[in-house]
């Protein structure tokens, strides 16, 4: 294995004998032995369950990969191969640096020794003598923040503090390797909050992150890649902010539609009802939407007040979002909706809203007609640097649920810049001719 690949997953499948009456386990271990002495073909008394299924796939050093996917997808089972506390069926794993795991809750614990003895029992088992956890011990404890609870047994906390304690002692014994499989979600807010500075802080020092978890703004924001898993099989792998979509809409039985020629659906102008306003006719990134399209996008832009068009703007400014649609199929008593979301470089929704949300009653146009919505936003205060929004449309079905009828993410990026920023660049080249 290459010295910059921590993680070597090839081929890798488990599978699980799940019998139906406990005596079928008893009839397996000798019958077919009998039957295989006696010449006759021998009878299988379980049934095969593949909890993984020919999964391979590479962790750089230093690099966060999230693992997604429904319950019984077999991430759990993937991450306990990984640690060695699981054996495989076929397959090999290949792992390069001190591994440090948060799995099962209060797994590795003694629930009869106090947190303080289990901190050095789980600091021996990762490799560290005394003196080291000896150095490092407050730093755990003050980390678990649990009070006096460090000198009771184990067995008598909570859920929460047995995550808080677990996580303290995996994250301040400077893993090469650490993963994390939903230990979080018992966390307070507080102790989360603090948990992922932790494990951002891990990262900055080239720790490898294998993360684990239901919650798709965390493996946005923690994981540069994501691997979706599916029935046991990789469905996805790639960017994390393309993969948890990819997911979410797969969760939400969101149709995956390819994306269209030419990178535009607008017909000639001369067809378009609204022509005095005109239609937007290109979609900058296209290159993924979901939902059933029974009504679609066909063109979004990005304009200041004056309606300029824009790339870039600055905090507290209004900008107007226009976005053209047509209706494919929707009746005229169909309620359509309209939304977008706002989304920062790492892929994280920082704002969003839709036209039910603000009580905008919209109606489709007659079937194969076209419909241009403006959508005046004032810019929040946000960090400088790199937006894009989001974009879907929708209807309204007859159980009040809005249906998602299409939706494309990250369809048109936009600069955000303060106003020191945006003086500095006005009167860049002045400056520099005064300077001379």
């Amino acid at each position: 294995m290459s010295n910059d690949i921590a993680i070597k997953v090839e081929n890798l499948s488990k599978c699980y004998h799940i019998y139906d009456q406990p005596r079928d386990r008893l009839k397996q271990m000798i019958l077919p032995r009998l039957q295989r002495a006696v010449g006759v073909s021998s009878k299988q008394y379980f049934r095969e369950f593949w909890a993984l299924k020919d999964v391979s796939f590479e962790v750089k050093k230093g690099e966060t990969v999230g693992i997604i996917g429904r319950n019984g997808s077999g991430k759990s089972t993937l991450l306990q191969m990984i640690c060695g506390t699981l054996n495989p069926t076929s397959g090999s794993i290949q792992t390069n640096g001190r591994i440090a795991a948060l799995l099962e809750l209060g797994s590795g614990f003694n629930p009869e020794f106090t947190g303080r003895e289990n901190v050095y029992l789980n600091g021996a088992v990762l490799g560290l003598g005394k003196d080291e956890i000896d150095c490092r011990f407050d730093e755990i404890a003050a980390f678990a923040d649990i009070g006096d609870f460090i000198e009771q047994p184990v067995k008598t906390y909570s859920s929460g503090m047995f995550v808080r304690l677990a996580f303290a002692i995996q994250a301040n014994v400077e893993p090469e390797i650490l993963i994390v499989d939903e230990a979080l979600a018992v966390g307070d807010a507080y102790f989360v909050h603090r948990c992922m500075l932790r494990i951002n802080e891990l990262k900055r020092k080239g720790t490898t992150v294998l993360f684990v978890s239901h919650d798709a703004t965390a493996v946005r924001s923690l994981c540069s890649r994501a691997i979706w898993l599916v029935d046991g099989e990789v469905r996805g792998e790639g960017d994390s902010s393309r993969t948890v979509d990819a997911y979410l809409a797969h969760l939400f039985n969101h149709q995956v539609v390819a994306p269209l020629e030419n990178n535009s659906a607008a017909p000639p102008f001369h067809s378009v009802v609204n022509k005095n306003e005109g239609i937007e006719e290109t979609i900058p990134n296209i290159d993924r939407r979901f939902g059933d399209q029974r009504c679609q996008i066909i063109g979004v832009g990005l304009y200041d007040e004056l309606m300029n068009p824009i790339t870039s703007s600055k905090n507290d400014a209004v900008i107007v979002l226009r976005i053209t649609i047509c209706n494919h199929s929707l009746d005229d008593d169909n309620e359509m909706t309209v939304g977008y979301a706002i989304r920062n470089s790492k892929g994280l929704d920082i704002a969003s809203t839709n036209s039910k949300i603000e009580c905008v009653k919209i109606f489709p146009p007659a079937i194969g007609g076209y419909l241009t919505i403006k959508i005046k936003i004032t810019l929040p205060c946000l960090h400088p640097g790199s937006y894009s929004f989001t974009v879907s449309s929708g209807y309204v079905n007859h159980d009040a649920e809005i249906v998602v009828a299409d939706r494309i993410h990250n369809a048109l990026a936009f600069d955000l810049m303060s106003e020191k920023q945006v003086h500095v660049l006005m009167n860049f080249p002045t400056e520099i001719e005064l300077d001379w």
